[in-house]
């Protein structure tokens, strides 16, 4: 495949950025630190089940699902758009 003055396999390592990137902003939006027995959203109880399985939790699961929602995801566009190398 021809692919300019981009070396051979430069796709595969544009994929693999974009996977590892993905993964990075997974993992810094895990919890971390110290959690809490309340969520500190509404107050209620954060089940202990959860807690375990996320050490430093610090919201309910209805809370916490109304944050995810929220979230917006920026994407990164490697290769970069012909608008934007015409400027």
């Amino acid at each position: 495949m021809a692919t300019g003055w981009a070396h051979e396999g430069a796709v595969l390592d544009q994929i693999h950025d974009t996977i590892t990137d993905g993964v990075a902003g997974a993992r810094a939006r895990l919890p971390q630190g110290e959690g809490t027995l309340e969520c500190v959203e509404c107050g209620e109880d954060i089940p202990e089940r959860r807690r375990k399985a996320l050490p430093g939790v610090t919201t309910c699961i209805a809370c916490q699902s109304g944050r995810d929602q929220r979230i917006v995801h920026s994407m990164i566009n490697r290769r970069g758009s012909k608008d934007s190398q015409l400027k």
